[in-house]
């Protein structure tokens, strides 16, 4: 009698999961992995590592966590999206700010997701993103909408955001980025226009609302 040889089908989405805990890792995968049409086929704990893998493998759909270490998911996005145009990232995060939002599309993402999405959820934002759309939910359009209507804050404004958030005074903002205190506030001006706000306390708590600085 001959012997019969199961042949496995092979899924038709492959995908790359970077994420910096292994236990959500595995738990992401086994999940993945109950659908017919979804494997995930590689996994990365860092951006380095996630852009050497996705040159040798070519995974179909890239699920990119934000804070990763060495270099975060929007950094990892932009090299691989340089390197390759056509790659397909959905963020997978627990992060939600307009700023998160903005520059994670802006990177090249297809897609932006909570890590709470519920699984059919996710399923069906792979397979739209694998067939070349761009899904964003209602609640994230909207504010990338709003995010996309306020002024982009220059590097050297960004600078003075961050000092003002971890509670620096002019004169000190002064010293640390060798300007004049008369420089530090016409770009605090600036930057309370920009921010829609009224003074250093409502600009702090915007900056951080929004995510345009993070406090580690």
């Amino acid at each position: 009698m001959k012997k019969l040889i199961k042949v496995s089908k092979q899924k038709n989405i492959r995908l790359l999961l970077v994420d910096d805990h292994p236990a959500f890792r595995t738990g992401m995968a086994t999940l993945i992995g109950r659908e017919p049409d979804l494997e995930v086929i590689a996994e990365a704990g860092d951006g380095f590592e996630a852009i050497k893998i996705y040159r040798e493998l070519k995974p179909d759909v890239v699920l990119m966590d934000l804070r990763l270490p060495g270099i975060g998911g929007v950094e990892t996005t932009m090299a691989i999206h340089k390197e390759f145009p056509d790659v397909r990232v959905i963020v997978l995060t627990t992060f939600d700010t307009d700023e998160d939002i903005y520059r994670a599309i802006q990177s090249g993402a297809k897609s932006y997701l909570l890590k709470d999405t519920p699984h059919v959820e996710l399923a069906n934002t792979i397979r739209a993103v694998f067939n070349g759309q761009q899904v964003l939910p209602p609640k994230f359009a909207s504010r990338l909408i709003s995010r996309l209507m306020r002024a982009d804050i220059s590097e050297r404004e960004m600078e003075v955001l961050t000092l003002l958030v971890k509670g620096l005074g002019n004169k000190e903002m002064s010293q640390s980025l060798s300007i004049s205190e008369d420089a530090v506030k016409a770009r605090l001006k600036t930057l309370f226009t920009k921010l829609n706000v009224h003074d250093r306390t409502e600009a702090a708590i915007s900056a951080i609302r929004h995510g345009i600085v993070h406090l580690n």
